[in-house]
């Protein structure tokens, strides 16, 4: 223990009678009055020889030689000390009169005192600083005194408490307080100086709670419970008087009416208000009790009195099943659940993934505080059940303008989508009808209106078609190419009867002798959606065969000049001259006929002249005859 330390009180203290904290607020601190220093007051940080200041914090005094620190003793940032630095000759730099002591009563007198030189500072050898503390009557008669000694440099900012005890002679009250700098100035030899106090200082007293090994406890709120308080005091007084006084969270202690023995049962009903009680023993000589600053006080006992928790529940039910159930709970430090279907669990808060109805009921709680007080309560769950949706067709493959009934059950509300394709949206047995392929959703809800999706999906194959294409002329001995067609998912077909290269193909060759001969396309569906077929006419003649007349009267028969089988020659030429040997028409397009016009204009009844010259055929060459237009 530090030789400060061992001139202070070893007996039991009093609160402060006197306490001087310099106060607290922003730089600087207001300057001492007159009388209490020697010293001239600065008004900014690092003050000079022979000067100080009050501030609550310092910073890179003298080029760093002197400790930073940022607040005053007890951790308080805005908290002022007393900054000195000392001047060339020793003498006292703080002088105060203390008032209102307690006569023939001892006091213990204390500071804390900092030295602010770095170890690094002036080189290494500066000058420690080294107080004495006088307690003296106010005519100069020394009553007691305390030296430091040097107080050493330290590492780091580091506050030290220094005092003493001392006795009052009887009847003086009022006492000077004197700090005198014993080291001369220079480079060092300065301080910070905080917190002086004078607290009574008597016997020994020691806490105790009968039946406990400590001297605070615990209780929980509702509790009725009794306590034997017991202080054992040491020699010291010579005729002690004690007071029992108590304080309610941490509010100004009051005596205790009739509690004047070291001994005090405490009755605690169930209606205390949860807190922290705590209470000590006074003592003080019986001449002095009535004086507070005269009395010293035991180590505090405390009792506490929790408060039970108060639960807070709150829950996402009523929930649909197949959704995660939350309980939310606090007030508690700890929890212990019990629940439906076995649950039981310590978390703070419930989770249910995946929940179900079998989950529905009710939760129950016990927190704890953190001393272990307790409170139940419960919460109320429901979790409702999903439909139980069927459908018939998941999977369905259709042929194209085919219709299926769809069936759906489990609920009491159906939403499909898409509609298209769909005879009604809203009821559980809709008839579908897709033109291509889709995916139908249907949304099934129940009484809770919980939910559950299926999908229908429709596979629609592509209507079947066949297609022959345009009758055909050729003659004889020249093949004339099927224009056939076929469409649709999953097909086969084929040309019948005979004479083709190849019946398997869209576009085969025929070549039937001469005659009119008809040909069937036939398309099957694999997937079993039918069979279709087409049929065209080839027509062969034997030779070019040339009309001998036509009626172009628009009455749809015999309307053109046409002449079968020159798709057998192209590049084949024909020109219809009337009697002077003017050309009326010409053509080179086997399909082209003539009717009976002229540049737009009919051309009267009569015999015309043509000329067809063949070429790239079986039998080329050139014909001419005449032709009759009729009217």
């Amino acid at each position: 223990m530090p030789d400060a330390l061992a001139q202070l009180c070893q007996g039991s203290l009093g609160p402060p009678l006197i306490n001087t904290t310099f106060g607290a607020g922003t730089n600087p601190g207001n300057q001492l009055a007159a009388a209490s220093t020697t010293y001239q007051f600065y008004s900014n940080d690092c003050p000079n020889d022979g000067y100080y200041t009050v501030r609550n914090n310092t910073n890179s005094c003298f080029s760093n030689s002197w400790h930073s620190f940022v607040a005053d003793h007890t951790g308080d940032p805005n908290g002022y000390f007393m900054l000195v630095n000392a001047s060339f000759q020793p003498g006292a730099f703080y002088v105060d009169t203390v008032r209102g002591l307690c006569s023939g009563t001892t006091f213990e007198f204390a500071a804390w005192v900092m030295n602010v030189m770095l170890p690094t500072g002036c080189t290494n050898g500066g000058i420690q600083p080294n107080l004495t503390f006088t307690i003296e009557k106010t005519d100069g008669t020394v009553i007691q005194s305390y030296t430091t000694g040097d107080i050493p440099v330290q590492p780091v900012a580091q506050w030290n408490q220094y005092g003493f005890y001392f006795t009052t002679p009887v009847g003086i009250n009022n006492v000077v307080l004197r700090i005198v700098n014993n080291a001369p100035g220079g480079c060092g030899n300065d301080l910070a100086l905080d917190d002086i106090t004078f607290k009574p200082c008597g016997p020994l007293i020691t806490s105790s709670i009968q039946g406990y090994p400590v001297t605070g406890l615990t209780i929980c709120e509702n509790t009725s419970v009794s306590y034997d308080f017991y202080c054992n005091i040491s020699a010291g007084f010579a005729n002690p008087m004690f007071l029992w006084q108590e304080s309610f969270n941490g509010g100004t202690f009051t005596d205790i009416a009739g509690a004047t023995t070291t001994h005090y049962i405490k009755n605690f009903l169930i209606t205390a208000s949860p807190g922290v009680y705590t209470f000590r023993l006074a003592a003080a000589e019986a001449g002095n009790m009535a004086n507070v600053g005269c009395r010293v006080v035991s180590p505090e006992i405390t009792i506490t009195i929790e408060a039970k928790p108060v639960p807070v529940l709150s829950t996402n039910a009523p929930i649909c099943g197949n959704n995660p159930l939350q309980i939310n709970a606090s007030g508690g430090a700890q929890y212990a659940w019990t629940g439906p279907a076995g649950y039981a669990g310590t978390n703070q808060n419930i989770v249910i993934d995946n929940a179900q109805p079998i989950n529905s009921g009710k939760y129950y709680v016990l927190m704890s505080s953190p001393s272990g007080c307790t409170k139940a309560d419960s919460i109320a769950v429901t979790v409702y059940p999903v439909p139980v949706t069927n459908l018939n067709y998941p999977l369905l493959t259709i042929c194209e303008g085919d219709t299926a009934q769809l069936v759906c059950s489990g609920g009491t509300v159906y939403e499909w989508s898409p509609s298209v394709g769909l005879s009604a949206t809203n009821t559980g047995n809709p008839l579908a009808y897709p033109k291509v392929s889709v995916n139908y959703q249907v949304i099934v809800s129940n009484d809770f209106n919980c939910k559950d999706t299926v999908n229908s999906d429709f596979t629609v194959l592509k209507r079947i078609v066949a297609k022959a294409g345009p009758d055909k002329v050729t003659v004889a001995g020249v093949p004339v190419m099927l224009d056939g067609s076929v469409s649709g998912d999953s097909i086969s077909f084929s040309w019948n009867p005979e004479y083709l290269d190849n019946p398997s193909i869209e576009n085969p060759l025929a070549s039937p002798p001469a005659g009119i001969h008809e040909y069937r396309l036939t398309v099957t569906s694999n997937a079993g959606c039918g069979t279709v077929t087409d049929a065209m006419k080839v027509t062969v003649y034997k030779e070019v065969f040339v009309p001998t007349g036509f009626t172009p009267n628009n009455d749809g028969k015999n309307d053109k000049w046409i002449i079968p089988g020159l798709v057998a020659y192209p590049g084949f030429e024909l020109n219809v001259y009337d009697r002077s040997g003017q050309l009326m028409f010409q053509t080179s397009n086997s399909q082209q006929g003539w009717d009976g016009r002229y540049k737009g204009e009919q051309l009267p009844a009569g015999m015309y002249v043509y000329v067809l010259q063949l070429n790239n055929g079986p039998s080329s060459g050139l014909q001419k005859g005449t032709v009759m237009l009729i009217r």
